[in-house]
């Protein structure tokens, strides 16, 4: 069975050694203030920022999932509101979400298949704290590139630049230095088991926190980067995903190689299904199409009827989401999912549905 279901996703096939390791070295029960656990994060966080190209200046901290990093940056670094650029269900749960906690958050919507103009754009006043992106939507399947990025950090002035990158960290070579806040669940493109996220944080970023000081949850980040500089965390982690982590890193190849990689297949992927298939791409311009996440629509009828068919083959295709849940399926681009199910999949289209 291969799952092109794009999280929790196909994790690598070493990850069941990987677990009998943790098991045998101990792992499972080894005390998190001990020097033998901050010595994992001391170089797990050395790893990431090697395979991944962050830069060294940058703090990286370990929460339990994207949803909570939503949480921990409208408590900590937005002491007045926020503003949230997005196109999909994700970057729109994020702004309902910031705007619970900050009602004055500002939220700008626009389509699958545009590209904003940053220029055009009603950035924020003095008041606004943090201006939000979704690099990579999971519900529909469109991406922000860099030079969207960079134009819109270079128009922010005091605001910070949180990026969602959730469905492409691990997968596609991101610029960090031009952002503030960038995070990410391991369960896509890490090709780990949910329960793990990361934050990554500019030293512009930490200044920010430590000048807000804010200390009224477990989890809020004036403690965690305290207990960073000690390699430790204010709770007690996810030790078996860190570990888990520090070995899928030490074993991939650098993100330069991965994100050629995955282009490759992701631009044979769009070829074929625009050409070949009773179903076509959601998203129709190719600037806007995500990398590492391919949606595909069709009548609900035939959505269902292709996703029905593939499961009796062994693959098993996301479902749609959000507006898009009836007419659409997502299919997976991760590197954990080997190109021999890509092939299988090809097969299936051209057999079943050409």
């Amino acid at each position: 069975m291969y799952t092109f279901n794009p999280g929790p996703s196909q994790v690598y096939p070493q990850v069941r050694q990987y677990l009998q390791d943790a098991f045998d070295e101990g792992w499972l029960s080894a005390p998190h203030r001990g020097e033998r656990f901050t010595g994992l994060m001391r170089q797990t966080v050395q790893e990431l920022k090697n395979k991944l190209n962050v830069p060294q200046d940058y703090t990286v901290f370990f929460m339990s999932s994207a949803t909570e990093c939503w949480e921990v940056l409208a408590q900590s670094l937005t002491p007045r509101k926020s503003f949230h650029l997005y196109s999909g269900a994700f970057g729109e749960k994020w702004y309902e979400y910031a705007k619970a906690l900050r009602p004055a958050s500002v939220g700008y919507p626009f389509g699958l298949n545009e590209v904003p103009d940053v220029a055009a754009l009603p950035l924020p006043d003095d008041e606004t704290d943090l201006v939000c992106i979704t690099q990579n939507e999971t519900s529909n399947a469109t991406q922000l590139r860099d030079g969207f990025i960079l134009n819109l950090y270079n128009r922010l002035g005091s605001a910070l630049l949180a990026v969602d990158a959730t469905s492409s960290m691990a997968g596609v070579q991101l610029k960090y230095i031009k952002a503030d806040v960038w995070y990410a669940s391991v369960q896509k493109c890490f090709g780990l088991p949910a329960g793990l996220s990361l934050m990554i944080l500019s030293p512009r970023a930490v200044a920010r926190l430590r000048e807000i000081n804010e200390r009224s949850h477990y989890n809020s980040l004036a403690s965690q980067y305290e207990k960073m500089l000690n390699w430790q965390t204010t709770h007690t982690p996810n030790v078996l995903n860190i570990y888990l982590l520090y070995r899928v890193l030490q074993d991939r190849p650098v993100i330069k190689a991965v994100h050629q990689h995955l282009q490759d297949r992701a631009t044979k992927l769009y070829d074929y299904f625009e050409q070949a298939t009773q179903l076509t791409p959601l998203v129709t311009n190719p600037e806007t199409r995500s990398t590492t996440v391919i949606g595909l629509q069709g009548t609900p009828t035939l959505i269902e009827e292709v996703k029905r068919r593939a499961l009796a083959q062994g693959l098993q295709l996301g479902n749609g989401y959000g507006n898009w849940k009836a007419g659409s399926l997502r299919i997976a681009n991760f590197p954990a999912i080997p190109d021999a199910a890509f092939e299988q999949l090809v097969q299936f289209f051209a057999k079943e549905f050409a």
